[in-house]
């Protein structure tokens, strides 16, 4: 996979203080994802309820904290995509609604990756699109009338993973991270038969370190 650097759009535009320490600045997010997922492994509603909200919420901060150009375009598109991933966090219950707003968040991540990375798609990349046929078929049987908005969201998806692989590893393993955390909540939902243990656990696990991954392969491209 090529290499990848950061694309400056306003090369004039001036840098803020930022924390120098992404540790840090991802401390709060690191807290909450555990917390949540500790709470998916001892089954507490209560606290799966109350943290979820609060995933996105702690990453876009992790993002203004270390970014050293809060206004540039990179940033503005990350920070969209965050905010449109935590509408669907709080809406999924309404699927259709959910889906929309994480396809929005897939489109401003593919708008993201396009413009701010140099690197080359990798040619594997194919298999994305061939899992997504091979999951559509499978659960195919069970889709019904949510066929169409879940294939219109699965190619978006894939073309999001599939873009990632221009920003380098980091950047290829969030993308990919989070085409596998959909799909074993498709496959959670749809099918018949539970066929993953703790999926609820694996999902939420899959989830945020996908999303942790992008933000923190922007704010490294940013510092190069």
């Amino acid at each position: 996979m090529a290499d990848a650097t950061m694309r400056n759009a306003h090369p004039q535009q001036s840098s803020r203080p930022a924390v120098r320490n992404l540790w840090f600045a991802f401390t709060p997010y690191i807290a909450v994802a555990a917390v949540h997922l500790g709470a998916k492994l001892a089954d507490s509603a209560a606290v799966d309820t109350w943290t979820k909200p609060l995933l996105m919420p702690a990453l876009l901060l992790a993002l203004l904290l270390a970014t050293p150009q809060r206004l540039s375009r990179a940033t503005l598109l990350a920070s969209a995509g965050i905010v449109l991933s935590w509408l669907g966090d709080i809406t999924l219950g309404n699927f259709v609604v959910g889906l929309t707003f994480f396809l929005l968040a897939h489109i401003a991540y593919i708008v993201l990756f396009a413009q701010a990375f140099r690197g080359r798609v990798a040619k594997w990349t194919p298999v994305y699109f061939v899992w997504f046929g091979l999951l559509v078929w499978m659960l195919l049987p069970h889709l019904g009338a949510l066929l169409v908005p879940v294939i219109a969201y699965g190619l978006v998806l894939a073309a999001m993973a599939t873009v990632a692989t221009r920003g380098g590893a980091l950047l290829a393993l969030g993308g990919g991270l989070f085409v596998l955390s959909d799909s074993v909540l498709a496959i959670h939902m749809f099918y018949p038969d539970p066929v993953v243990p703790q999926a609820s656990f694996v999902i939420m696990l899959t989830y945020t370190a996908a999303q942790g991954l992008i933000a923190l392969a922007v704010l490294r491209s940013q510092r190069r």
